[in-house]
């Protein structure tokens, strides 16, 4: 499909594009900070607290009024919500067992296969490229990942393409960040149900305040750099510049965390993110009736 959009100027592409490398930033950040709790409160009891403040702050900054919904919209914001709780658990169960690159890189298969069938057209050699990565990633041959680590993390990429489908429903029906305010206390609600009971207990003052900064760090400040740079972006090119993520993630995990990537393990998120990169620029999103597609 032709864009009829006016080209973006240079300058505000570059300021997008640095939005978006600043959202990324704060996600790998934010997962790597978070690593530092799993002994405390285990993975799950991580991601829990983290939702839980972003929950609070949200719904204190935008203040989302039923008014503002119609029942579609608020059925898409509940259901982004439950996708939400779920790509946070079991993300940060995969982060627990594997290098935060080899986790990152398996949980992009999820945008990459939206991308795929959004191209219109068979383009089989992306889904070759990033099964040929998975391979590099996870060793078989000897054991190199952890299986029950690979299986959380393909569990993420499941809700993490739900969540992209699921989060372009929201933005045709709700304005704003109200959509965002809604859904993040409903993934809250469905994460306290889950883990809540065995985390409260060893809450302290100390990780109450951690949980609140990491909420800033992800995914309160990165929704917002996201939702700035997509005003400045064309899709194509926001998913395109998204497609580098394990490869910030393999930076910060070997920087923050000590994670010494071995040759496969590189080669593998290199593969991946070549099979992103195509699939993005060969899959844009056509508009929704009466709506432009998103700049």
């Amino acid at each position: 499909m032709t864009s009829t959009t006016p080209p973006v100027p240079a300058r505000t592409a570059r300021s997008g594009a640095a939005l978006a490398g600043g959202a990324m930033l704060c996600v790998q950040l934010g997962l790597a900070a978070s690593v530092g709790l799993f002994d405390r409160i285990g993975p799950e009891g991580a991601a829990w607290l983290r939702l839980a403040w972003a929950a609070v702050l949200l719904v204190i900054l935008v203040r989302p009024r039923p008014s503002a919904f119609t029942r579609t919209g608020l059925l898409a914001c509940v259901a982004l919500g439950i996708v939400t709780a779920g790509l946070t658990l079991f993300f940060m169960a995969a982060v627990a067992r594997l290098p935060l690159g080899t986790a990152s890189a398996l949980e992009f298969l999820g945008p990459l296969g939206v991308a795929v069938v959004r191209g219109g057209r068979r383009r089989l050699q992306w889904p070759a490229l990033a099964a040929v990565g998975v391979v590099l990633l996870t060793e078989p041959w000897h054991g190199g990942a952890d299986p029950v680590g690979v299986a959380f993390a393909l569990a993420a990429a499941v809700c993490w393409a739900a969540y992209i489908l699921l989060t372009q429903r929201v933005g045709d029906e709700v304005a704003g960040l109200r959509g965002l305010a809604v859904s993040m206390p409903v993934a809250a609600l469905a994460a306290t149900v889950v883990v809540g009971p065995s985390v409260l207990g060893m809450l302290t003052p100390e990780l109450v305040l951690v949980g609140l900064g990491l909420a800033v760090l992800l995914p309160v400040v990165p929704f917002s750099l996201e939702l700035l740079a997509l005003r400045r972006l064309t899709t194509a090119a926001f998913g395109t510049l998204m497609s580098l993520e394990p490869a910030v993630a393999l930076v910060v995990g070997l920087v923050a965390l000590h994670q010494v990537p071995g040759p496969a393990a590189v080669a593998g998120i290199a593969f991946v993110i070549a099979a992103g990169v195509g699939a993005e620029r060969t899959g844009r999103r056509t508009a929704p009736s009466g709506l432009p597609v998103a700049q």
